[in-house]
């Protein structure tokens, strides 16, 4: 079998037949993703019940039980990821895709990962917040040997904790990491009446710096970066978050860009439940609307899904929530065009004069765009075009949702009376039942400006 044949119809990530016949015949198959869409979360096979985490346009791995340990595979190699439709990019992941596969697990499980090298230089794995033997950490040098192209090295340690935790090379770290090297880690707690929720969905934050009409980042990027992802896919092609009305949500968010990223999310308020270090103490939660995610950190917060609608979420950094951003794009605010147009486009019958006015025209405008790029802003909602990008998706909370289904319902309806509408009346008068006198008193120290 091929590496496209070992995906299934149903789940689109294991050969279960070839999975049963390699189990306690050494080294466990690697399963394998080449689909950009948020996959359906596995449920635990054994051991203690929990509700699996949904990897959004993600998928989680498959592990075979050999004995009492739980054996996953890992295969570090080159990849392509669609970022968006129409938008590829040629990066290094692990299993078919980048970002790589969501790791599962339970507290107190004894886990053993395969790690096969097939890139061009040495790597290593490192379990980013995991407590375990150093021989395990993956430093490059210091924890053991790199992992030399096309071999194999095994990692094996305890779980002692659960939490929200990441993996990521600690070798020519700058570069395989800037080239989209990094996953998930979720160790659930092994009482599952402890932290229950409905839905659990995780997030990477990761960021890449590609020229329109090119493939590869730029690794050598420290500030600029013109892509902000979450899971590597960039609005309006990352999923929703689908929700039932009622349920409890825990969103984990994992930051391995370069900055700082405020997450906020419309319409609700929550508590943040989980840091890198652990669970936080009921006592010592906070309500929160955003919250930062620090680089190299991890932050989960959770609600009660009462309020349905369809709610945006996304990075409060302005410019993270546009693609493909231009750095010495002129601001042509207020500026008069006019003249400039005609001789433009005596060359070029085509040119359309932007930005005198903001920018909002780019979301509506459909543009010949350069080869293998998105647009700046995009998107279009059921009232038009959304005007965003990057890191931003949408929280849909419905009535009626399966509690197993994470397809998506479609734009929410507001009900009559509860939707921003138009003015068409007279302006009413608004006075004032207090008076306000101003004193302005000279300064001659100071000279008048005109």
């Amino acid at each position: 079998m091929n590496r496209r044949q070992l995906l299934t119809a149903g789940a689109g990530l294991m050969a279960t037949g070839a999975m049963a016949k390699s189990r306690n015949m050494g080294l466990p198959e690697a399963a394998v993703m080449d689909n950009a869409s948020t996959q359906s979360p596995l449920r635990p096979n054994s051991g203690p019940d929990y509700n699996p985490v949904v990897t959004l346009n993600g998928w989680t791995l498959p592990y075979r039980m050999n004995g009492n340990v739980k054996e996953f595979h890992l295969v570090a190699e080159p990849v392509e990821r669609e970022l968006a439709d129409g938008m590829t990019a040629y990066l290094w992941g692990y299993n078919g895709q980048s970002t790589g596969p969501t790791i599962e697990a339970v507290e107190g499980d004894r886990v053993r990962i395969f790690v096969t090298n097939k890139l061009p230089e040495h790597t290593t794995v490192h379990w980013h917040g995991l407590i375990l033997p150093s021989g395990m950490d993956g430093v490059g040098g210091l924890s053991h040997p790199g992992i030399p192209p096309g071999k194999t090295f095994v990692y094996e340690f305890d779980l002692v904790k659960s939490g929200t935790f990441m993996y990521h090379p600690h070798a020519d770290e700058m570069v395989q990491m800037a080239m989209g090297m990094m996953g998930m880690f979720i160790v659930h707690p092994k009482d599952p009446a402890f932290m229950p929720v409905d839905r659990d969905f995780c997030i990477m934050l990761n960021a890449f710096d590609i020229d329109p009409g090119t493939y590869i980042p730029r690794v050598m990027t420290m500030s600029d970066f013109n892509l902000w992802t979450w899971n590597s896919r960039v609005f309006p092609d990352i999923d929703p978050l689908v929700v039932g009305l009622g349920d409890r949500v825990r969103v984990r968010v994992g930051n391995l860009t370069m900055t700082n990223h405020p997450i906020h999310m419309h319409g609700y308020d929550f508590e943040v439940t989980c840091t890198d270090g652990g669970w936080v103490p009921k006592e010592a939660r906070w309500p929160e609307v955003s919250i930062d995610i620090p680089v190299g950190a991890m932050r989960a917060y959770e609600f009660d899904a009462f309020h349905p609608g369809d709610w945006a979420i996304h990075c409060h950094k302005s410019h993270h929530t546009m693609n493909a951003m231009g750095h010495d794009v002129p601001n042509f605010i207020g500026a008069d065009k006019r003249r400039l147009t005609g001789m433009i486009r005596k060359h070029q019958p085509e040119y359309m004069p932007m930005g005198s006015n903001g920018m909002a025209e780019m979301g509506m405008m459909e543009m010949e765009l350069p080869e293998n790029t998105v647009p700046m802003m995009t998107g279009w909602g059921p009232h038009g075009p959304i005007e965003m990008g990057g890191m931003f998706s949408v929280v849909k909370v419905r009535e009626g949702i399966e509690a197993n289904d994470y397809s998506d319902p479609g734009w929410y309806d507001n009900p009559p009376g509860t939707q921003a509408y138009e003015w068409t009346g007279e302006l009413p008068e608004f006075t004032s039942n207090t008076k306000a006198e101003t004193i302005l008193t000279p300064r001659p120290d100071r000279a008048r400006k005109t």
